[in-house]
């Protein structure tokens, strides 16, 4: 996406944004409520035309042909419930050109491998929400895209779900494409994602692999397993703000330029730690410091 700009209804929605993704590769599109994520998607999907700039694709402008090889899942459920699920797949890949018999061999792969083979047969209204999910992932993948965009793929799943969604994802960056996903759950982000992209007010705020953004930050966090006392022995060290806080760990945010050791004797003072470690800052924090300045 190159110096992208969007205006709806008078407001200025994305101001030239542009940004690289890298074949086989994993970017979590991160941002608030408002930003501009949405937007982003619409303009890479072509739904939106751009005002200014261009959505490129191996350096050319990306045409409906290109965009034809790409594979998108939406956020809520673009399924035919009364469909069966092995005609809901191949009906997909019968409208990204695919033979039928092509689609055919192509969804009961999937289906397979998704855990759903016995399901192929049922309609979609009786599935649960999880396998209607797996379905609506076979259905953006079943033309083997070069380019994947889910748009909060993992919404309402349970924690199995999100394991076997997540290693197709994986599959697909592994395969060489490039996979980009739209996420409020950053834990899940940090878990999968190489790369982000933050999207605020319209800008880009933050762009790069996470490693290197969290290696960059000067915060770091200080994890303590400990037994205190005084649970609000906190509220009393300089430099060092609460994050989270449960019967098995404790999360101090440092302040730049904070002694960790000194942090860890007032720790020890009030009460027994039997476990410390100093971390990078979370997603979660590098989200929160990016959107506020």
């Amino acid at each position: 996406m190159n110096g992208v700009s969007v205006r709806l209804g008078g407001r200025q929605v994305l101001d030239q944004v542009s940004f690289t993704v890298p074949p086989g590769r994993i970017v979590g599109l991160l941002g608030p409520n408002g930003a501009g994520k949405t937007t982003s998607m619409r303009a890479l999907l072509g739904v939106i035309a751009p005002d200014e700039g261009a959505v490129t694709y191996h350096g050319a402008v990306a045409d409906p042909t290109v965009r034809s090889r790409w594979g998108y899942m939406p956020q809520d459920r673009g399924l035919y419930v009364k469909m069966r699920v092995h005609d809901q797949i191949v009906f997909m890949g019968r409208l990204k050109g695919m033979t039928k018999a092509d689609a055919a061999r192509r969804s009961a792969e999937l289906l397979d491998h998704l855990g759903l083979g016995e399901r192929s047969g049922d309609k979609i209204e009786t599935l649960s929400g999880g396998m209607q999910q797996r379905v609506q992932l076979a259905s953006s993948i079943v033309h083997d895209p070069e380019v994947l965009i889910l748009d909060e793929p993992f919404s309402g799943l349970d924690p199995n779900a999100v394991d076997e969604l997540t290693e197709v994802i994986r599959g697909q960056a592994t395969g060489g494409r490039t996979v980009i996903f739209s996420s409020h759950q950053l834990d899940l982000v940090e878990d999968i994602c190489e790369s982000i992209i933050l999207v605020n007010e319209g800008r880009i705020v933050l762009d790069g692999e996470l490693r290197s953004l969290k290696a960059a930050s000067e915060d770091r966090i200080l994890r303590l397993s400990l037994d205190a006392s005084d649970p609000n022995w906190v509220d009393g060290v300089v430099g060092a703000t609460l994050v989270s806080r449960d019967a098995n760990e404790t999360l101090l945010l440092l302040e730049p330029g904070t002694d960790p050791l000194g942090v860890l004797d007032q720790a020890r003072a009030a009460g027994t730690v039997h476990d410390f470690g100093l971390e990078l800052p979370r997603l979660s924090q590098l989200f929160r410091e990016a959107v506020a300045a």
